[in-house]
């Protein structure tokens, strides 16, 4: 963890001077003469003291992410219960932590205290817990720390249970290691250094001498070397006195204890008398330093940074040499902190040269708890903070301004990282944490305002995005937590008032749509689309101016992570708004003034016809292209972290849609489903007919075919939009051949059409995309087009004639290459999708076919239904079959169905759970449906569909098959899906549970346990983190009841409680049983479900169980 530049010892006369310097301050020799009986004794007393820690940091705050993590504490108050460790495990934001003893006694603990800047922490726990074990305290000395001195670090070393690491002090000296430039680092004291060699693990560990006595507190290593850092112990020892004096106070229970902390924002390093020189130290100074120092003194305190906006700000500067602090000549840390400590809003005098010249300052000495933040507003998913001194010394900012600690969904939707400093919101300028949830509280969900902020990485520049608030609950309302240090917990409420309009929901409007019969419904509340048409026109409605899938993988990540390989269809898009947060339709009107007077519908004629006239402009472009270009959609897809089901392997998608209908009421595009996966998802559409973004609704998830549909509102692109946006002409018939001409067109980034011509090289190509590590959504069961030319893999559309009829779309698939036995990539590629597929879709959805309804604009219409057979097949050749003893009559009636493919279906597998699973079998060939040939998959559809059409039909296909050398007749069951997909997502304790998918199923095995929920995902820090409840896995048992779907889940769930232990039984997605257990957080994970309401159009939170409501 240390820096690689730093260098351990030196050469020549130097270390000569450095041995004498050790002879010097080394303790008596008979000290050094431990024998090996000795330090078993002091092993024997030590090691029932150390205790391994387990802890999880429920939230990311300040320089800490969420994670699980283990680490080492020691016993220093056995009678008040008091375990000392380091700052980093302590955590500064909340955390949820047990100690275990060396017996396997376990016992919670409970933060007291973590120093602001030295990484040194404390936790308490009940000492009449420990009932089997006897230890005793390890007392603290930290005067016996000297050069030479043998010492063992006792601990949790890389996981092992108790661990012994010997070595000997090298240095006392030590510089503060240098972590991470965005993270925790301690200052301003020295560190003690020794080749012990510990690793991961270790933190806080005791460092003892032969008696048994703790001279220093394990803190860090540098992964390049054997060498170890120690952190000294007298601030320790100062801090525990306090603690102690505080607990002895209160007679029943902990409270929150003060210890004063002064600073003065300003870091200091430790530079020895030459370097000072060098920076203009006179020689009578020095020579009065070296007087009144100890002889072993080698140098002064200089000043390295200054804090903006603190105490020192315009005073201190770097480079200058501390001398004398309220007339006492300073050369230590431990002085210079004992003062500050000491004067607590007070003035302290200190005299400083700079470049020679000697000033003396009176500064007063801040409150350093006073600038170390102990609360946070979580909202989206999103950790914000103010600015803590960490790392306001870090970034060099101010001090209590706006911080994001996490991004979330909300920010990381608009494109604002980690470390991002909000500078101005809505409008408004943001100072501090209490003026963002000011203007939060005004906005209603779906409105779109800027937002700007500032990074340390480019400090000089602002960026400004479009922040939209969440439109459905994807997470609790916003939540103010603060610190309880008589508890040890962080505590919830409401940060928003009870009426602030993010916190309102409501039934839409609604309109039974039957036949030519409307019923209609009016409950004055406007739909989520209706609510974020307002607020992106040009009057604001608001008031305002201007989650990890991979199987047992526990490294702490960031919750969102950008993932930028050129093969994904995910990137980040810089937006631009007005100053107060609406979009800005640029209508380019000439003698603006003059038009303001004319009747709005002869503006909106004028409008129109500029917008044909600029695009007429392209007098280059095809037929083809001319014609599609005002139905082309560009998609920006954002899937939420808390809501990342069905295996989606991004957060991220973009894409190119086209329209296929567009009426007054309602429009429809169509899009592959690498760019809308799920319909968990957050949709804006940008359209090349028209400069305005709207979002969208997914309405419609093919369960086998690469397709979604997605609706969005025409009323929102307003009249002009609205007659400049089309919807393409479809042409299902004929199929494409062979040698066709198509034209591809497609949308650049920045709308712009974009055609290309080429010809059909194989209009049936059959598709073999296999399983990915996570199983998602993969393309079976298809035929696609393919083309003589690659046009890469990341350029998707349509295909047309040379009329501009649209024939196929051009989509992207998602594939994922393998290398080796544990490596993979997310690849994609493109091919074409007929659109008879869609056309068939279309028209049920037009002609109000019987399924399902689904409000759409505050319309409700029945959405089809799709019967199928689940089974994943593959074609083989004639040739291939004729092999496998498939007889010469069937091979010529298969010949002259279809003497092009000459080709037999094969069955690869069944979907579990279907109702082909038990009856066929892989490798079976499907010869004919109803005595009818079977060439394609087409005519498999085709029959599924036959079956919809007859009114005593059970669902079944009368099947020829051909099994092992014989014949045979079978009635396989068909299987009806929606086009909704998943609709239910519960979390409990972490971890995402959802109904097994299609792509699980696909795999061909469920549980035989009654099946059981599919755990899609966890979230780092959480309970499921920390006892390794990972995803890839069915839970089929909670304490013995079991759970085959997510009622059952949520009955067996429901009556567990608080920090309970629930007894766990999984089944792996290879068929593996697993038995654990994990202890119950209703506290920082309570559960709960969101669920899609068709009635509303809404997905809505629900909480399942929680300690208090309110803070669900």
């Amino acid at each position: 963890m240390g820096d690689s530049l730093e260098r351990l010892g030196s050469e020549g006369e130097s270390t000569m001077m450095k041995e004498d310097l050790c002879m010097e301050i080394d303790p008596p020799f008979k000290e050094n003469l431990a024998t090996a009986e000795d330090w078993r004794k002091a092993l024997n007393k030590v090691v029932p003291a150390v205790v391994v820690l387990r802890t999880n940091a429920c939230r990311a705050f300040d320089t800490e992410s969420a994670g699980a993590s283990y680490a080492t504490g020691f016993v220093v108050d056995k009678r008040r219960g008091i375990i000392l460790t380091n700052r980093h495990v302590v955590k500064p934001g909340p955390v949820v932590a047990e100690a275990m003893f060396v017996n396997r006694e376990e016992v919670p603990v409970h933060p007291i205290y973590r120093d602001p800047v030295h990484d040194f922490g404390f936790f308490r726990y009940d000492t009449s817990a420990i009932q089997f074990l006897s230890y005793e305290e390890i007392p603290l000395a930290p005067e016996a720390a000297c050069v030479g001195l043998e010492i063992r670090v006792v601990g949790n070393d890389s996981g092992e249970k108790v661990s012994i690491l010997a070595g000997t002090l090298a240095r006392l000296d030590r510089d503060a290691p240098h972590y991470k430039k965005d993270g925790y680092n301690d200052f301003n004291t020295f560190y003690l250094q020794a080749a012990s060699g510990t690793k991961g693990g270790s933190s806080g560990s005791p460092v003892i001498d032969w008696q048994g006595r703790a001279v220093a507190l394990n803190a860090g290593s540098k992964s390049s070397s054997a060498s170890a850092f120690f952190l000294p112990l007298e601030r320790v020892v100062r801090a525990l006195k306090f603690l102690q004096k505080g607990r002895d106070s209160f007679a029943e229970k902990w409270e929150a204890v003060s210890i004063p902390r002064g600073t003065l924002q300003v870091t200091f390093l430790h530079k020895g008398f030459d370097e000072t020189r060098r920076l203009g130290l006179q020689s009578e100074t020095e020579q009065l330093v070296r007087n009144a120092s100890p002889p072993e003194e080698t140098g002064m305190l200089v000043v390295d940074s200054v804090v903006p906006g603190g105490p020192a700000h315009n005073h201190l500067e770097p480079g200058d040499v501390l001398v004398r602090m309220n007339g006492e000549v300073i050369t230590q840390f431990l002085k210079m902190e004992t003062l500050f400590d000491d004067s607590v809003n007070l003035k302290v005098e200190l005299q400083i040269e700079r470049g020679g010249k000697s000033i003396t300052m009176n500064l007063v000495v801040q409150n350093l708890h006073s600038i170390t933040p102990d609360y946070f507003l979580e909202v989206s998913g999103a950790v914000i903070q103010p600015l803590s001194y960490q790392q306001a010394r870090n970034f060099r900012f101010h001090c209590g301004i706006v911080y994001v600690a996490e991004p979330g969904y909300m920010l990381f939707r608009a494109g604002v990282p980690r470390h991002a400093i909000i500078k101005k919101f809505a409008g408004e300028d943001i100072s501090k944490l209490e003026d963002f949830i000011a203007v939060l509280s005004k906005l209603s969900r779906g409105a779109r305002v800027p937002l700007e902020y500032i990074s340390y990485s480019d400090r000089h520049r602002r960026k400004s995005v479009l922040v939209t608030v969440d439109r459905h609950e994807w997470y609790a309302p916003p939540q103010l937590y603060t610190r309880d240090d008589s508890s040890g917990l962080w505590i919830a409420k409401a940060a928003l008032p009870f009426d602030s309009p993010i916190l309102s929901s409501g039934t839409n409007h609604v309109v039974q749509e039957s036949g030519n019969h409307t019923l209609s419904s009016n409950t004055g509340v406007v739909s989520p689309m209706e609510q974020i048409h307002q607020c992106v026109g040009l009057d604001s409605t608001d008031g305002i101016t201007s989650m990890e899938t991979s199987y047992e993988h526990v490294a702490e990540e960031q919750h969102s992570q950008d993932e930028s390989d050129a093969g994904t269809k995910k990137r980040r898009v810089e937006e631009e708004s007005s100053a107060d947060g609406n979009v800005i339709v640029d209508y380019s009107l000439h003698e603006a003034r003059d038009e303001r007077l004319e009747d709005s519908g002869n503006v909106d004629n004028r409008v129109s016809r500029d917008y044909q006239g600029a695009a007429a402009v392209a007098a280059n472009a095809s037929v083809a292209e001319r014609v599609i270009e005002p139905t082309l959609v560009m998609f920006e897809v954002h899937v939420p972290s808390s809501c990342m089901i069905d295996g989606v392997h991004s957060q991220h998608f973009f894409g190119t849609g086209v329209i296929i209908y567009h009426s007054q009421t309602m429009g429809l595009v169509a899009v592959d489903k690498n760019t809308v996966a799920v319909s968990v998802s957050d949709v804006m559409l940008s359209f090349a007919a028209f400069p305005m973004e709207i979002p969208g609704e997914v309405v419609f998830l093919h369960p086998v075919h690469n397709f979604a549909l997605v609706a969005y509102d025409p009323s929102a692109l307003g009249a002009v939009g609205a007659s400049m946006v089309r919807a393409a002409e479809l042409l299902p018939e004929p199929a494409l051949r062979r040698g066709d001409s198509v034209c591809l067109v497609g949308l650049s980034r920045s709308l712009q059409a974009t055609s290309r011509k080429s010809f059909v090289t194989n209009p049936c190509a059959a598709l073999n995309i296999g399983s990915a590590d996570c199983p998602r959504y993969r393309a079976t069961n298809m035929e696609v087009i393919e083309l003589d030319t690659d046009f890469g893999s990341t350029f998707s559309g349509v295909l047309t004639d040379e009329r501009g009829r649209v024939q196929a779309i051009w989509g992207s698939f998602s594939t994922q290459l393998k290398y080796g036995c544990n490596s993979s990539e997310d690849h994609q590629f493109v091919r074409g999708l007929p659109i008879y597929i869609i056309s068939q879709i279309l028209d049920k959805i037009i002609s109000s076919c019987d399924g399902p309804h689904l409000l759409i604009n505050g319309v409700k219409r029945p959405m089809p239904l799709v019967r199928m057979l689940e089974v994943e097949l593959y074609p083989t050749l004639l040739s291939k079959a004729r092999s496998f003893g498939l007889s010469d009559a069937w091979i010529q009636a298969l010949v002259k169905k279809d003497p092009i493919r000459r080709q037999v279906l094969r069955v690869k597998g069944c979907l579990a759970g279907s109702r082909a699973e038990s009856l066929l079998e892989q490798g079976d060939m499907v010869l004919a449906i109803n005595r009818v040939p079977v060439t394609c998959l087409h005519d498999i559809e085709d029959a599924c569909q036959a079956l919809d059409q007859c009114d005593n039909s059970d669902g079944q296909l009368n099947m020829t098959i051909f099994r092992q050398g014989h014949e045979i007749e079978l009635l396989v069951g068909t299987d009806v899906r929606d086009g909704n997909g998943t609709t239910r997502v519960i979390n409990w304790c972490g971890c995402i549970v959802q109904d097994p998918h299609p792509a699980v199923r696909a795999l061909g095995f469920l549980p035989e346990e009654g099946h059981g929920v599919y755990v899609a995902r966890w979230c780092h820090g959480s309970p499921v983190h920390r006892y390794g409840l990972y995803a890839l896995q069915w839970i089929v048992e909670v304490n013995g009841k079991r759970t085959p779907d997510l009622d059952a889940f949520v009955d067996a769930t429901k009556e567990l409680d608080h920090g309970e232990f629930v007894r766990v039984r999984t089944v792996h997605l290879n068929g593996k049983p697993r038995v654990l257990t994990l202890k119950q957080d209703l506290h920082y994970w309570p559960a709960w479900e969101v669920r899609f309401d068709p009635e509303t159009a809404i997905w809505h939170r629900k909480t399942i169980k929680a300690l208090d409501c309110s803070n669900a």
